[in-house]
């Protein structure tokens, strides 16, 4: 089991800037993969950004290339989604996510690879 828990959700402006937090129970070589998924209403789940906890590898969702940024803190069991540049579009409900599943790899903003999700935190940017 792992237990996830965000942070670091709220309004900001167009422009602005908001850092993500995720607190794992448990980090590193049970969980191969984690992401940041977003839902906004009316709207399917989408991946926003995944990093390997073994290694140095990132995945970006076309949409927020450039400007956002996955990292982790593996001594803290922690992973991060910097958010510059923020749009109206970018409205929504972020989850973080863990996979155990080695073939998350080979799709790793694909949400149905994940199988532990935090409870989610929201992020509404105004215009």
């Amino acid at each position: 089991q792992v237990l996830l828990v965000e942070s670091g959700g709220g309004s900001m402006q167009a422009g602005g800037s908001l850092r993500l937090s995720c607190a794992a129970s448990t980090y590193g070589v049970s969980t191969r993969y984690m992401g940041w998924f977003r839902q906004a209403p009316g709207k399917q789940r989408e991946g926003v950004a995944s990093i390997s906890t073994v290694g140095v590898s990132t995945w970006y969702d076309d949409s927020v290339k450039g400007r956002f940024t996955i990292s982790q803190d593996n001594a803290k069991n922690t992973l991060y989604l910097q958010m510059n540049g923020l749009k109206p579009e970018d409205t929504a409900v972020y989850y973080c996510a863990a996979s155990t599943n080695f073939l998350a790899g080979t799709r790793p903003l694909d949400s149905s690879y994940y199988n532990y999700w935090g409870q989610g935190t929201q992020v509404t940017v105004s215009s």
